[in-house]
């Protein structure tokens, strides 16, 4: 999926116009490489109508301070997430690496700093080689794995914030059937976002969604929210 983009400019000029014709919620993932770049998208976007919420993610290298990502440092996610909170007064959404060896910390960190949301995983760093060649299979040497293999890390790492934070959490990761969506509600997440299984089936989300209602209607529930952190240890 990556990070690359038209820009916030292009961005509101042509691509908002067209997102704005459906009657659904619209919610912008922003980065930048420096604090004042994060704090400038967020105040470009803060106006804009028709954008419900802004989804900012802190899995980017920090040009100034060594490239170190700013989701891997919690007091550079600190920093960054206040920066924005200052910026705008839309619903902020941040979204947490999982590159990191205690995510509750980055959580907490996020949570002080004015997050209304949390969302979690961002994808794992991960590296493939053609044997043949010696060479990686990337031009970048690494780069994002997504999809079904990191569900299970996914489910974890939400089952961890959920219990460190008081703020709602967005569960992501390698969700593809209703039964996967269900997981990361049984844990505790509010909501799921579906990114990779959109680009094997475009249709993805209403085969999720009648899913999570035929098992809803099995199960004799009359509302999906009562699953949510119902998981039994």
């Amino acid at each position: 999926i990556g990070l690359q983009n038209v820009g916030v400019d292009a961005f509101i000029r042509d691509k908002m116009p067209f997102l704005e014709q459906f009657k659904t919620p619209v919610i912008v993932n922003f980065f930048g490489n420096t604090q004042d770049e994060y704090g400038e998208v967020a105040a470009r976007l803060d106006d804009v109508p028709g954008v419900a919420a802004l989804e900012m993610n802190i899995s980017c290298p920090n040009v100034k301070h060594g490239g170190i990502v700013f989701g891997t440092d919690p007091k550079a996610a600190f920093a960054a997430v206040s920066l924005v909170r200052k910026r705008t007064t839309k619903p902020l959404i941040v979204k947490l690496t999982p590159n990191v060896t205690d995510i509750q910390i980055t959580a907490r960190a996020a949570e002080d700093a004015g997050a209304d949301v949390l969302s979690l995983i961002n994808t794992l760093t991960g590296m493939a080689v053609d044997v043949k060649t010696r060479k990686p299979r990337l031009a970048n040497t690494i780069g994002g794995l997504s999809g079904p293999a990191i569900r299970p890390i996914a489910v974890r790492l939400v089952h961890q914030v959920v219990q460190a934070v008081q703020i709602p959490v967005i569960g992501i990761g390698g969700i593809s059937r209703a039964m996967d969506a269900l997981e990361f509600l049984i844990v505790g997440a509010r909501a799921v976002q579906v990114g990779t299984a959109n680009f094997v089936d475009p249709n993805a989300m209403a085969v999720i969604i009648a899913g999570l209602e035929e098992f809803c209607r099995e199960e004799g529930i009359a509302d999906i929210n009562d699953l949510i952190g119902t998981l039994e240890l």
